[in-house]
């Protein structure tokens, strides 16, 4: 690799950083850039009709910021920006904010499009970073200087005269991580200096990663070090706008905010220029995870995800966190035996904490199921098969059986090379142990005592062919008495090791399901089931099971 192109980032000397001690206890400002930043890094615009829905998707999550466009940049925009106005589209409590550059023009164009409207933030900007200056603008840093001053002198005076509205500021040095930050404090005290902003009417001085250069910390000590220079500090609003090219945006953001940012630009599942901006979404339910207020109505992420992937024509990726299609789905065995464990405790604790293993937060808390918590593949294990059948059948199989089936799903899998689904795994188990398509099953019982520890049985078993027989047994019970009567009537021979039954559902429509475990003459252990209304049929059904199981080992069924 030609390292010698690059150069490592500098350091910030700030010996005495106070920010890796602090804890993020609240939600910052929000302000969703999705119809701006985002909508201008897409294959394909917005029209309209998405730009709606988005910005009352957006509303509707709560953000009282939205940067709703670039009105200066096309017709379209501008349109936009003239429509939700006109049609009283924007709640009384949301601010719009609209972007322009530092040039006249532009302003007079974007001043143009909010006209009439009552809560308006003027968000104008100009490059700033060393690299910038030289190649771009070929200008120093006074003729830098200048252009912000000018820009805040316009707006401002725009501002005065237009009566009615609420206008707020705010400036951005463009490349701030490229800026040296002395210079970065000048340009952004010579624009307060123009827009005198006092503690109740607030500037705000945005410093975005328009490049993300360093690693997070850095980014922290840049915010520490400009929120402890910046004058009448009480008078600003730090903001932070990271985009993704090093792929800890979402890092560098919440160090930020550790270091004194107090508001956040960014967008729904990070859609942005290159890698993208920081990632709302994932920002808010990460404060959610610490007992945090996220300040977003997130209870129907899939909601959200439908909405965000019509309007870019994106789709969220499968990984994304918290929301994507499979984050909360466990493949490996040994994490779905401890998610299962973990449901388990959590249902018999009395604490509303939620405590379950390899999960950061309740899926329904976001509008996900346990559903899909668990799937099958051939990385699975007994946990998630156990997992699936009871969640979806009221199935709780004893260990051995939890092993024993989990073999049987992992040979399908292999032979078939794909996941087994929930219907496919409980028709496995049907045709395994419920024996659908057995050759024979059992009508009816009756049982007779002849002595205080004896039965007589006789039970009437169906063949394949519709015809019935009967065989008779007997034991000290229901179960020794049919087991006898299978050994005579089929010439089995086989021990009984092992019986469970438990209530499959309630009321009713309650079935009883019942486990027994054999061994035949070589050692060998299998088991059968069996579901019925009453639960002596279950138990003789499960029995009935095992011996069919036995006998297609044998090849006799």
């Amino acid at each position: 690799m030609p390292i010698q192109k690059y150069r490592a980032y500098a350091p910030i000397i700030l010996p005495d950083r106070q920010w890796p001690s602090r804890v993020i206890d609240k939600a910052p400002i929000w302000c969703s850039v999705d119809l701006r930043d985002g909508n201008q890094a897409l294959v394909e615009p917005m029209g309209v009709d998405r730009k709606n829905r988005m910005f009352a998707l957006l509303v509707g999550m709560g953000f009282k910021e939205i940067e709703v466009a670039f009105p200066s940049a096309s017709q379209t925009d501008f349109d936009f920006v003239r429509s939700i106005i006109e049609s009283g589209a924007i709640p009384d409590d949301v601010a719009i904010q609209v972007l322009t550059q530092c040039r006249p023009e532009l302003i007079e164009r974007t001043f143009e499009a909010v006209k009439g409207a009552r809560k308006v933030i003027v968000h104008f900007y100009n490059s700033t970073s060393t690299l910038q200056r030289e190649v771009v603008f070929k200008t120093d840093r006074k003729g830098v200087t200048e252009i912000a001053v000018s820009a805040a002198r316009q707006v401002k005076a725009l501002a005065s005269a237009a009566p009615g509205a609420d206008f707020q500021f705010e400036y951005s040095p463009e490349s701030f991580t490229g800026t040296e930050l002395d210079f970065a404090l000048d340009i952004c005290e010579a624009v307060k200096d123009v827009i005198k902003p006092t503690a109740e009417r607030r500037l705000i001085l945005n410093l975005p990663a328009t490049v993300e250069m360093a690693t997070p910390n850095t980014y922290a000590d840049q915010f520490e070090w400009f929120g402890r220079r910046i004058s009448d500090r009480s008078s600003v609003i730090l903001s932070v706008h990271p985009h993704n090219d090093r792929g800890t945006a979402v890092a560098a953001a919440e160090l930020a905010l550790m270091a004194g940012a107090e508001r956040v630009e960014g967008t729904l599942f990070g859609n942005g220029e290159r890698t993208g901006n920081v990632d709302i979404i994932t920002m808010a339910l990460n404060l959610f995870t610490q007992g945090v207020d996220p300040g977003l109505d997130l209870r129907d992420v899939n909601a959200v995800k439908e909405i965000a992937e019509h309007c870019n024509q994106l789709p969220v990726h499968q990984r994304h966190p918290y929301v994507g299609e499979l984050v909360y789905t466990a493949f490996s065995g040994s994490h779905q035996d401890a998610i299962k464990k973990g449901f388990d405790a959590q249902e018999k604790r009395n604490d509303p904490l939620f405590l379950v293993p390899y999960l950061p937060i309740d899926p329904k808390d976001v509008g996900r199921d346990y559903e899909a918590v668990i799937r099958i593949n051939s990385q699975s294990g007994k946990g998630g098969m156990a997992y699936i059948l009871r969640a979806d059948h009221g199935l709780d199989l004893p260990r051995s059986l939890q092993v024993e089936f989990s073999k049987i799903a992992q040979e399908r899998m292999d032979a078939d090379g794909k996941e087994l689904t929930s219907p496919d795994l409980w028709a496995l188990f049907r045709q395994t142990y419920l024996l659908d398509d057995a050759p024979m099953t059992l009508i009816k019982q009756q049982t007779v005592p002849t002595s205080p520890d004896n039965r007589e049985l006789v039970a009437t078993l169906r063949k394949a062919d519709g015809a019935t027989f009967t065989i008779e047994g007997a034991g000290n019970g229901p179960i020794d008495a049919f087991v006898d009567a299978l050994k005579k009537a089929f010439r089995v021979e086989f021990s009984f090791i092992d019986y469970h039954e438990h209530a499959v559902g309630r009321g009713a429509n309650a079935t009883a399901a019942s486990y027994v475990e054999i061994q035949d003459a070589d050692g060998r252990t299998l088991h059968g089931v069996g579901m019925d209304p009453n639960i002596v049929m279950a138990s003789l059904k499960a029995s009935l099971s095992a011996v069919m199981r036995l006998m297609r080992r044998e090849g006799r069924a």
